[in-house]
């Protein structure tokens, strides 16, 4: 008897345009990881104008970060670009003294040639703070992009076993004088982990999911070598050449290239730590690779389902569109028809497919594993064609940018900010529930304004 083969994923490309949020917000989420880093934004009042919005949220924590506006004088090079950024660089020296600038490229800084790259080594020996140059402008890079050219640029900051060597010889008489006072790390013993190569993950994650995420691998006797970033920009991971490297995010492919060519470190191709079922693949693909044999995930991913069904009930049988925004499209929508729903068309700004292999392969398998159809994954939508095609496929929630949520809504659509997935904590077992928090609200709305009347009574208006 024959068997029915999976049905194949289709993948088209559209305008070719990046219609996302600035990949420069990935300073929102950076400054506050490296806690001894300061961002520097050079930019035009209007990119001031975005920061000063988009993390408006964020008030009440300290910012460590700050914009160089170019103005008419900067973009007709009529100014010494050089001066004026070694004048800001030593204010931010004075009045913060952090361990490492970071210089965030946009796009008037690549329109007119601003050589940065140039500047930046130069400025470094003459202030003595190290500084990194990323690009993070909106024509090259989608929204989360502006991550990956950050960490892509501090792949080559990272110490070998030489420099470790230099810095501990430097700190032996500290570990003298605090001798007797050993931290729990140090005094675990190394018999809890298995032999192996070293393993250091990639991808800016808050501090209680790197303590999860590393916690779980510690469960199959894997011990995490270092994490890029690192809380502070002093304690990068060593990396050295033949040390295994594995990302949790599907927007780092160009760290993970860095990491393989400059550094010539083996790249772990596995689906991402999203939902239990992306978790379990993520554990299992390293443990695989590391010739560790994995031990209680079926029942650890079991348990987790179990937990969510009161929102598995919620979502079951309904439908998703995914608009494209924040490149966690494809592990979103993997996991989302996991739990029973349907995905007519996964819009993504940039899909990287030998970097995001292993997730495509997971999405097929779970399609058919659930008997439904494959989505169409569309490369850098049209936003015109998309709408119609919402309008025709009716989907129960379309998942977008903030700029189009509105507008559906006032059509009676449902919709979800992508932005909010973003920021939310949505890595490792635990995580899955917050996934599905994220994804039931607008559901539950509209669920519990039936219960009061009210669906009626907008009907009612609408026709008014």
């Amino acid at each position: 008897m024959a068997v029915a083969q999976p049905e194949a994923l289709n993948f088209e490309c559209e305008t070719g345009n990046y219609h996302t949020f600035c990949p420069i917000s990935c300073v929102a989420w950076l400054y506050q990881k490296i806690e001894d880093s300061f961002f520097l934004v050079i930019g035009t009042k209007t990119c001031g104008y975005f920061l000063q919005n988009a993390m408006g949220v964020m008030i009440f924590a300290e910012p460590r970060y700050a914009m160089a506006e170019l103005e008419e004088g900067d973009i007709s090079a009529q100014l010494n670009d050089y001066d004026e950024l070694k004048r800001l660089c030593l204010q931010i020296k004075r009045d913060r003294n952090p361990s490492v600038i970071v210089w965030i490229g946009t796009c008037t800084t690549e329109i007119i040639k601003m050589d940065l790259e140039g500047l930046a080594p130069k400025l470094e020996a003459e202030i003595g703070i190290p500084i990194v140059t990323a690009r993070a402008n909106g024509l090259d890079y989608a929204f989360t992009q502006g991550e990956d050219t950050v960490l892509a640029a501090m792949v080559n900051r990272c110490p070998n076993q030489v420099v470790e060597k230099e810095k501990h010889e430097r700190n032996a008489i500290q570990k003298l004088l605090s001798f007797g006072s050993k931290t729990k790390e140090e005094t675990a013993p190394e018999s809890e982990y298995v032999d192996h190569p070293p393993l250091v993950l990639f991808g800016s994650m808050p501090d209680p999911v790197v303590t999860q995420l590393s916690l779980e691998l510690k469960k199959q006797g894997i011990k995490v070598s270092g994490w890029l970033p690192a809380k502070r920009y002093t304690e990068l991971p060593v990396i050295e050449e033949g040390y295994y490297v594995a990302g949790v995010n599907p927007f780092l492919s160009r760290t993970a290239t860095n990491l393989m060519r400059r550094r010539k470190c083996k790249l772990i191709g596995a689906p991402f730590p999203i939902g239990p079922d992306g978790t379990r693949a993520w554990i299992e693909k390293i443990c695989s690779v590391l010739g560790v044999e994995p031990k209680g995930l079926a029942e650890r991913e079991a348990q987790i389902w179990a937990n969510l069904e009161d929102y598995i009930q919620i979502i079951r049988g309904k439908s998703v569109f995914f608009m494209g925004d924040n490149l966690l499209e494809v592990s979103l929508a993997r996991f989302l028809i996991r739990c029973g729903m349907t995905c007519p068309e996964i819009g993504i700004p940039y899909m990287d497919k030998r970097y995001q292999a292993a997730e495509l392969q997971l999405l097929e398998q779970t399609c058919h594993e659930m008997g439904v159809p494959t989505p169409k994954i569309v490369e850098k939508p049209d936003n015109y064609n998309q709408i119609q095609r919402i309008y025709e496929l009716k989907p129960d929630l379309v998942i977008t940018g903030m700029a189009h949520a509105n507008p559906l809504e006032a059509r009676g659509i449902n919709t979800k900010w992508s932005v909010e997935f973003t920021f939310a904590q949505i890595h490792g077992f635990t995580n899955a529930r917050d996934i599905l928090e994220l994804v039931t609200r607008p559901l539950r709305r509209n669920n519990s304004l039936k219960d009061l009347g009210w669906d009626k009574l907008v009907q009612e208006e609408a026709k008014v």
